[in-house]
């Protein structure tokens, strides 16, 4: 009878011990793969590129985000809207920015694409300093840029030949600024370049040049100013009011709902800490402080 007690309670020991085991290899087991999936959602590697109006937003948010995250590797490109849009339908861009409406462009399969507004920015015509003025109406606007006006002296400024620079078919911030700033009309040839960065160099070098850029890019350079037009000058405050025309969308684009890390850098877009700093930083807006929105069609309405 001893024997036997001390049997049952060998056994119960051994029983105890092994339940114990189990429940501590489940919690093992449990917690390391939530570290797993974890990981996996902050690694691994995305291209994103499109729009260079986007382009010093994304590469300073991805810089960040990989700064957090050293496993995730984020390949931020240029190449213009239109690229973008037609890259990221092709499937080899995950990300495809733009800065303006898919829906807009017939060759474009905008209902396979989802649309993830990040920001907006405002965009202006960009003057080499010496040109002599700092404000232009919205007719000698057009009638520079349609070629009607060829000398900075027709407009009150400098005796200085007037050098036109473009961004060329294409790209949304040739497309936002024609249609808000030019009221739909083409501008006449000039110098045309594949990036805003190349507007904005030579701008900075060529006496008499104007062209056209992103509010972002005059935070990049003392050596362009940006012009007002109609008396209303190219301010945050004044685009988010609806004062200032020549604004877009920054749309960062994905084929059907983003996963993995796409969706991670995605979602970090949209944090505070992107939103309420790093986009003022940058010369962008954020969606939720416009006090208008347009619609693909341009059409403009109050938020309410």
């Amino acid at each position: 009878m001893k024997n036997f007690k001390i049997f049952a309670l060998l056994f119960a020991f051994i029983l105890a011990a092994g339940v114990l085991a189990a429940c501590g290899s489940s919690e093992d087991s449990s917690s390391g793969e939530g570290s797993g999936e974890g990981e996996a959602e902050q690694s691994g590697s995305i291209v994103v590129g499109g729009s260079s109006a986007m382009q010093p937003l994304v590469g300073a948010a991805a810089e960040q985000y990989m700064s957090d995250n050293p496993d995730a590797q984020i390949d931020v490109q240029g190449g213009g809207s239109g690229t973008g849009l037609s890259e990221v339908a092709a499937g080899n861009f995950d990300i495809g920015n733009s800065d303006y409406f898919a829906e807009t462009k017939e060759d474009i399969p905008a209902d396979e694409l989802t649309d993830h507004k990040v920001a907006v920015v405002g965009m202006t015509a960009a003057a080499h300093p010496e040109v002599g003025v700092e404000e232009l109406s919205k007719e000698d606007l057009k009638a520079i840029f349609t070629g009607e006006i060829t000398n900075w002296s027709e407009v009150g400024g400098a005796d200085q030949e007037i050098t036109l620079v473009n961004r060329p078919d294409g790209s949304g911030t040739r497309a936002t600024f024609n249609e808000f700033g030019l009221d739909g009309e083409e501008p006449a040839e000039g110098i045309t370049e594949d990036s805003s960065n190349r507007v904005m160099q030579i701008i900075e070098e060529t006496p008499g040049a104007v062209g056209y850029l992103a509010f972002s890019y005059f935070e990049q350079s003392e050596d362009i100013i940006p012009l007002a037009i109609d008396g209303v000058e190219a301010t945050d405050e004044n685009v988010k009011s609806g004062e200032f025309p020549i604004w877009a969308y920054q749309h960062s684009y994905t084929q059907g709902e983003p996963e993995g890390l796409a969706k991670e850098f995605l979602d970090y877009m949209m944090t505070e800490e992107v939103q309420t700093s790093l986009l003022p930083q940058q010369g962008y807006i954020p969606v939720t402080e416009m006090q208008v929105e347009r619609d693909a069609e341009g059409n403009e309405t109050e938020v309410k």
